[in-house]
């Protein structure tokens, strides 16, 4: 079944944007024969599946548009469907839409690609990307959230699948609600999607939460080999031999890294793996008190402000990120003190 809803949350609620907004997405959207649709790297649930449910959508919506959602997978995440392979010399005259990321540099795969015109839709901090049409708001607990709101907002359509990869979106970014950006519009959101399509979200759970005794073990050994400063600082530098020993990939960091949300003593935490084929160590840093993507952009990273991500080159970087994470928890404590 497709819905093609114009009415829906015309009522006031907490997150106010222009209807002009939904306009200017539509019709760009609509002007554009070729469309590629790119996300940030080491990509979590809510880029991967908004990205393909807006490809979807445009293609449910415009048959004969060439659509394309494009960069590396990632194999854990292939119940969201498949991304696509795109020769750059077929495309000429083509709309970029980037999800779910504000900087040039951790776009990825569109480097050998050129653009007539660049749409927006991001609910991190703004950087350096400018749309021609801008959708960037940090209220937004994901790009997913986003995108069903330009969906019901417009004449753009929706089924089944795409209510689901959208589903998928909201719930991991906001971690089943748990972090602070989640507003009641957000459940509004998600009770919508279910209703529409009878969805049945506990099977779905399945997909995002579902892990093997490695994974666990492998998170076994993050806890015990955590080192905690008297700041509440956790971090730790997982070496690639111990990648192997676990049967694991370095995306198994990034997976678990919200699971330590909860502990008592850590207030901010980090995880860093070295990426043997790029040459470059990857940092997953959560915080539940002192803002972190400020420190992230410093390298050659950025994100929320209590969940970030950064690619380093050099160790003695890593050693410097750690120093100036703990910096941050301490001002943080003084302040509480205060």
């Amino acid at each position: 079944m497709i819905h093609t809803n114009l009415k829906w949350l015309n009522r006031k609620k907490e997150i106010t944007i222009n209807k002009e907004i939904y306009r200017q997405i539509y019709k760009i959207i609509k002007n554009y024969d070729q469309i590629i649709i790119a996300r940030h790297i080491s990509p979590d649930p809510d880029a991967i599946g908004t990205q393909i449910a807006l490809r979807d959508s445009i293609r449910l919506t415009f048959p004969n548009k060439k659509v394309y959602a494009i960069g590396a997978g990632v194999s854990k995440f292939k119940y969201l469907g498949n991304l696509d392979k795109v020769d750059p010399n077929s495309i000429t005259s083509a709309l970029l839409i980037v999800l779910d990321v504000p900087n040039y540099f951790r776009v990825d795969g569109i480097e050998d690609f050129t653009f007539d015109a660049v749409l927006k839709i991001d609910h991190h901090p703004a950087e350096d990307i400018v749309g021609t049409v801008d959708f960037t708001s940090s209220d937004y607990s994901s790009a997913a959230e986003m995108v069903a709101d330009i969906i019901y907002n417009t004449r753009l359509q929706i089924d089944k699948t795409i209510a689901e990869n959208l589903f998928y979106g909201i719930i991991s970014d906001s971690e089943r609600f748990l972090f602070k950006n989640t507003r009641p519009h957000t459940f509004e959101v998600v009770l919508k999607l279910i209703k529409d399509f009878n969805l049945d979200f506990t099977s779905l759970y399945d997909n995002l939460y579902e892990k093997s005794l490695k994974e666990c073990k492998f998170e076994a050994y993050v806890i015990n080999n955590l080192t905690l400063t008297d700041n509440g600082f956790g971090y730790i530098l997982i070496d690639s031999n111990i990648i192997d020993e676990y049967g694991v990939d370095n995306s198994t960091a990034s997976i678990i890294v919200n699971n330590f949300h909860f502990i008592k003593e850590l207030i901010a935490w980090c995880f860093v793996t070295y990426d043997d084929r790029n040459e470059v160590y990857k940092a997953n840093i959560r915080s539940r008190g002192p803002v972190i993507n400020e420190i992230a952009n410093k390298y050659n990273g950025g994100g929320h402000n209590y969940a970030a991500g950064a690619r380093i080159a050099k160790k003695s970087d890593v050693e410097a990120l750690f120093k100036d994470l703990d910096a941050a928890c301490e001002k943080y404590l003084d302040r509480e003190e205060q």
